[in-house]
């Protein structure tokens, strides 16, 4: 749940209120949850049937064999260098935004903040999995906090025609509107991702046959509710077109209620969850690219662990320098649709249409510990509406995406050719 809530909810609302033109943008944030959960289904399947390090990387080899799921996972890591680090870049990049309420800096300065962020968590994971756990459940409670602060605050000041009025308005089904929903899928969907994290520690999970499909679905249920709480409740203080215009749309609402010394306060918990979040993503990816080195099936260096503190902390370290480098060059809407765009086909699709294809194998019922209510509908939702927000995305995003799969595939075959001939 960490991971799924960090700055990411507080920077793109004002932009999901904009495209959805008010109140309808609750209709983004539903979306978002449902595909979450049929997508948190098929993860629940795998994560439950393969519980190894490595998530998604472990189940496309399951799922596709040895020739084509060898060059799928490869797939998968390779992209991943990138996009791991462009998802930790996003969260220091907003954090560095969101300090601005606090401390007005130049853009200079808030390019050595995020980059600093980014030093600071590679250096709190650098210690063994019991203490990163156990930071991990108080950074937990802090985030449960701050969001229920926010959802009881707008809900004792509440103003239902404010908050539903226009609600009407912003739906009519025309082209438009669908243009604008998928416009602001792509950023509700980015603030939901994480739902999965548990599946890349796989290997460090204690009955994982039961333990990972409830982390999944119990995260997502409760994750929505505070979303779309966390959403109305705004709507019932603010003026939507105030709220989609404003940069800070948090700490206004609490400076709305509380006044500024409050909404200060606010604003820096925000902060914590920031950072919270941005803990539980580097861990998660510093073990995916582990599995992969160590599987043999990616670059040997990622595959070194330390000695005494027993984590992967080569690939902690490479990640956290990728990450320290994007988050000085990119911009945060620029890294949002970079990163749904870069994952979707080779990762989500691939794992839905892979799930459907093993449930037709006769040793599905051996493998498959946990079933998905009503297969295969869970599935094929999850496959269609990922396409709808891929193209939903901006077409700079889908080539670079598209070139990003075509690159990596010549590399692997170099690579394995280059094996073959050893």
């Amino acid at each position: 749940m960490i991971d799924m809530v960090g700055i990411g909810p507080f920077i793109v609302m004002s932009f999901i209120i904009g495209a959805m033109n008010g109140p309808a943008c609750i209709l983004a944030w539903v979306l978002g949850a449902v595909l979450s959960l049929c997508d948190g289904l098929v993860w629940s399947e795998l994560g439950s049937a393969y519980p190894e390090a490595g998530g998604s990387y472990v189940f496309l080899q399951k799922l596709y064999g040895t020739r084509w799921g060898k060059l799928f996972s490869f797939l998968y890591v390779w992209q991943t260098t990138i996009q791991a680090p462009l998802v930790i870049a996003s969260g220091a990049i907003g954090f560095s935004s969101y300090l601005m309420y606090i401390i007005p800096i130049d853009p200079l300065q808030q390019k050595a903040v995020s980059g600093a962020l980014v030093i600071l968590i590679t250096f709190l994971l650098y210690r063994d999995i019991k203490t990163t756990g156990k930071m991990g459940v108080v950074m937990s409670l802090i985030v449960i906090g701050v969001l229920l602060f926010l959802i009881v605050s707008g809900f004792t000041h509440f103003d239902t025609h404010m908050a539903f009025g226009d609600f009407s308005k912003g739906v009519n089904f025309s082209s438009v509107f669908f243009v604008g929903l998928g416009a602001a899928s792509v950023k509700s969907m980015y603030s939901f991702l994480g739902y999965y994290n548990v599946c890349h520690l796989g290997g460090e999970i204690k009955s994982p046959e039961k333990n990972i499909p409830k982390s999944i679905l119990i995260s997502i249920i409760g994750i929505a509710i505070i979303y779309i709480c966390m959403q109305t409740a705004l709507l019932g203080v603010l003026p939507w077109k105030e709220a989609a215009n404003s940069k800070f749309v948090a700490s206004l609402f609490f400076e709305r209620i509380y006044g500024h010394t409050v909404a200060l306060f606010a604003t820096g918990l925000i902060l914590i969850v920031a950072i919270s979040s941005l803990f539980a993503v580097m861990l998660g990816y510093s073990r995916v690219l582990f599995a992969a080195a160590a599987d043999g099936n990616y670059f040997s260096i990622f595959a070194k662990v330390h000695p005494r503190l027993k984590i992967p902390h080569y690939s902690l370290l490479i990640l956290g320098a990728f990450a320290f480098v994007f988050s000085l060059l990119f911009k945060m809407a620029e890294v949002i649709s970079a990163i749904l765009a870069m994952r979707i086909l080779v990762q989500f699709v691939s794992q839905g249409v892979g799930i459907i294809l093993l449930h037709r194998k006769k040793a599905a019922k051996e493998i498959l510990k946990f079933r998905m209510p009503l297969f295969p509908i869970p599935a094929v939702f999850a496959v269609i509406v990922w396409g709808y927000i891929y193209f939903s995305t901006d077409w700079k995003f889908i080539f670079g995406s598209l070139g990003m799969i075509a690159l990596g595939a010549i590399v692997y075959f170099i690579w394995k050719g280059k094996e073959l001939k050893a």
